[in-house]
């Protein structure tokens, strides 16, 4: 195996066309199946094209042959908005069947992620009531939009993620995330969720503890360090390295969304052109796990 875009393409195919198996739906199928549009998404995000439109008119030049058929521009996206469960799905599936989804380490964090800018498009907005106000510190900024939870190893494999109204405690995030499917921590014997100073609460560390997880973050000035705390200033630095990848190279602030669905589908499919590039980064012993530089041209 080789890696280059092709051969990702190709390998994440197969891998979701197995996955999915025959379909069992009644009536005439798609002329684009499933497996074909979730291959086209990743493409699309690992290419950085963000319109939908344009991506539609460069496929057929740049990727000759690899989509038989592709639909308007109208019928991709109602498409991709609708296949977010099962992009989620894949995510998981992709992750399980590496080697890293045993780490016993895991890194959690928030970042902001902005769906819109003038007070006239916040006004008539669908994401109304769901996104919000807020201010990032580590930005220095103030942003309307929503927070994107990640809890990730740290080589940057996604475990699960959330979107949330910025103002809701990332405290309670995490604890929702995780009682939200019990098998993420199930069989997980000496699992550590390393974390930055936000996430301390004596609710969240008897949660944790009463499920044996131990949680490692930097101390208060006024509390006793923790004996390892010396060891996470580089470990937390690879969650701000993971965000980065996200919207440095995954352009996860420009995902255009302006609905509910279409803001959920658009992080999922860069989420999913993650995983997916680790997953096959680490079937091809790539030395560098989350590497996309040989799938961006």
């Amino acid at each position: 195996m080789t890696t280059n875009l092709n051969t990702l393409l190709t390998a994440l195919y197969v891998k979701i066309d197995d996955y999915l198996g025959r379909r069992t739906r009644t009536g005439r199928p798609p002329k684009l199946s499933d497996a074909e549009l979730l291959t086209l998404a990743v493409a699309q995000v690992l290419l950085g094209v963000r319109s939908e439109a344009r991506w539609l008119r460069f496929v057929p030049t740049h990727l000759p042959g690899a989509f038989p058929y592709l639909p308007g521009q109208s019928g991709y996206n109602k498409r991709l908005r609708a296949a977010l469960p099962l992009i989620k799905q894949l995510i998981r599936v992709l992750a399980t069947d590496t080697d890293l989804w045993a780490d016993p380490v895991w890194v959690v964090d928030s970042t902001p992620v902005e769906c819109a800018r003038s007070r006239p498009t916040v006004k008539r907005s669908n994401l109304a009531g769901w996104a919000g106000y807020s201010y990032c510190a580590s930005h220095s900024r103030f942003f309307w939009g929503l927070r994107l939870h990640l809890i990730a190893t740290p080589s940057g494999l996604p475990i699960t993620w959330a979107l949330a109204d910025p103002k809701i405690d990332e405290r309670q995030v995490l604890i929702a995330a995780l009682d939200h499917d019990h098998t993420l921590t199930a069989d997980r014997p000496g699992l550590t969720i390393i974390a930055d100073k936000g996430y301390v609460s004596r609710e969240l560390d008897t949660y944790l503890a009463e499920r044996g997880i131990a949680l490692l973050r930097p101390s208060y000035r006024n509390r006793t360090p923790h004996p390892a705390e010396h060891l996470l200033k580089p470990v937390r630095q690879l969650v701000e390295s993971i965000f980065d990848t996200l919207k440095g190279q995954l352009d996860l602030e420009l995902h255009g969304g302006r609905t509910i669905d279409g803001v959920g589908a658009r992080i999922g499919q860069r989420l999913l052109a993650l995983t997916a590039a680790i997953w096959h980064n680490r079937a091809t012993g790539q030395p560098i796990t989350r590497s996309l530089t040989a799938y961006d041209h």
